[in-house]
Formats: C-alpha cells, structure tokens, sequence
C-alpha cells in the first residue's frame, strides 16, 4: 500500500515537472523572440543614428570657416 502512494506522489511530481518544463519552453520561445525583435530594432535605430550623424556631419562641413565658433569671438 504505501508503495503504491509512494509511485503515485513520483508520477503526480513527474507529471508537475512536465507541465512546468513546458510553461517554461513557451516562455523561453517568447523571450527569445522579444530578443530578436528588440534586435531588429535597436539595428534599426543605429542605422537612422549613423544617417542622422552623416547628415549633421555634413551641413557642419558646409558651414562657412569664418563663422565665430564661441560667443566671446564675436564681442
């Protein structure tokens, strides 16, 4: 009899350990794909930093060398 109890509470926390092995393997997948997608999007937004630099980079190269580059130059 108490073998019997003893295989059914083994059985009731294998059957536990299945059901918490596959919560756990759903959220894995889900964590790994909110990783890839924040990926996705942190490449996107250094890739709109690099044009948006390239951009300022640019007009600044095209400023006038004569321009008074502090506020006390100009007084």
């Amino acid at each position: 009899m108490a073998h019997s109890n003893t295989i059914d509470q083994i059985a009731e926390r294998v059957d536990h350990l299945l059901l918490r092995h596959e919560e756990l393997q759903k959220t894995n997948a889900l964590l790994t794909q909110q990783v890839q997608s924040l990926t996705t999007e942190r490449d996107q937004l250094k890739s709109r930093l690099a044009a948006a630099r390239a951009r300022v980079d640019a007009l600044i190269e095209r400023l006038p060398s004569s321009a008074p580059t502090s506020p006390e130059a100009s007084a």
